[in-house]
């Protein structure tokens, strides 16, 4: 698992987090911070991945 990898599975955490607390309390904004930060961070994710095979070429 590289950085990007790492900070992505985080970032994705934290937006899951977020979009639950935000679903808890009923505040829409803080719900949908949450879901563009878990998308982000699954981009971040996948991309890191990628970079990793790449490198094996």
């Amino acid at each position: 698992m590289n950085k990007d990898q790492v900070i992505g599975s985080a970032t994705e955490a934290k937006g899951a987090v977020k979009e639950m607390a935000g679903k808890a309390i009923g505040d829409t904004k803080l719900e949908s911070a949450g879901m563009i930060d878990r998308l982000w961070g699954r981009i971040q994710r996948i991309f890191g991945g990628l970079l990793g095979s790449a490198r094996f070429f």
